[in-house]
């Protein structure tokens, strides 16, 4: 059994934070945040808006574009590091927001590689058989873990969600996903990571709180390096597991982190400027929602061609990594 995209989906908070605002919130600049991010305004959600409102919306965007209706899913995977709750699972809230009443649902934590490791799960699922018809979705809310005195965390991240909707199929000839490739690296979790509120520091405790522990940390120098590394293995895999060379690839959909890690990874792997897809500029690091995002942007601005290579690469805190590619 084949597996193919035949919908995809985006939603995006309409407040827009630039980074002249952040420049009366934080010591900081626009030169600055520009020269070494790249981005330039992100989405932030407000009162009332949650990881699983914009995960809907995307959800139902991509149910559209394919023609589905939500009980024709069978299942629903979320990946996510801002949940709505710790549980119940925000993929839960989703099927019940769409009304998707025979799809069982569950929440996937890889961080930013999170709508490339469900990718690889549903691609799974239904080559086994298991599912005929998948909602993958990457939706966060980061604006509500980072501290907003950190210059060197609040401005990088932003809100939204992505969505895709994936398929079995006999066809070999339309939005037909080759391959999935996901990995790992766990001795290096604490260098992205948050420290609070699970078993280690509970919201209970009033240190969590009080130490800052609640908020995202990174260690930038280390995470760039290793981020350039792992996704270009990611891509190299995905690309020898289909026989192909970079010349083949039409499109790179990167994980939207940094500027500077998307030009180091394209570099590595001898991929110009008008092969790449960027929307970083725009809304920062949304972590597992920057590639379905990303993804529907190009696919409804026409940047996807029929008969076409898109390679989808990302990389997170775990530190996780994965590719994903398609021929459109």
């Amino acid at each position: 059994m084949n597996v193919k995209i035949t919908g995809t989906g985006s939603a995006l908070p309409g407040k827009i934070l630039t980074n002249a605002d952040l420049e009366r919130l934080v010591d900081t600049s626009d030169v600055w945040i520009t020269s070494r991010t790249g981005i330039k305004e992100r989405r932030i959600a407000v009162e009332g808006e949650y990881t699983s409102t914009f995960a809907a919306e995307a959800a139902r965007r991509a149910l559209a574009m394919a023609g589905a209706q939500p009980e024709e899913i069978d299942l629903i995977i979320l990946g996510t590091v801002t949940p709505d709750f710790p549980f119940p699972s925000t993929a839960c809230i989703v099927q019940d927001l769409l009304g998707a009443t025979n799809a069982t649902a569950f929440d996937l934590s890889a961080a930013c590689s999170g709508f490339i490791y469900g990718l690889s799960i549903a691609e799974n699922y239904i080559r086994s058989g298991s599912a005929k018809k998948i909602l993958v979705i990457g939706s966060e809310v980061l604006s509500r873990i980072v501290d907003w005195q950190d210059r060197n965390t609040c401005v990088l991240f932003g809100d939204g969600a992505g969505a895709v909707v994936v398929e079995a199929t006999e066809d070999t000839d339309c939005h037909t996903l080759l391959s999935t490739h996901t990995f790992s690296n766990g001795s290096h979790w604490n260098l992205l990571y948050q420290q609070g509120s699970g078993s280690r520091n509970p919201a209970t405790d009033r240190r969590t709180i009080d130490e800052g522990r609640i908020y995202l940390a990174m260690e930038g120098n280390d995470v760039f390096k290793h981020a350039v590394r792992g996704m270009e293995e990611a891509a190299v895999k995905a690309l020898d597991a289909n026989g192909l060379t970079t010349s083949d690839i039409s499109l790179l959909i990167p994980h939207q982190a940094n500027q500077r890690i998307i030009d180091a990874t394209a570099k590595r792997l001898g991929l110009d400027a008008n092969r790449i897809f960027i929307n970083l500029h725009r809304y920062g690091n949304t972590s597992s929602a920057s590639i379905p995002i990303a993804l529907d942007e190009a696919n409804r601005q026409g940047r996807i061609t029929p008969g076409s290579n898109l390679l989808m690469v990302a990389f997170g805190g775990g530190f996780t990594y994965g590719s994903a590619l398609v021929n459109w």
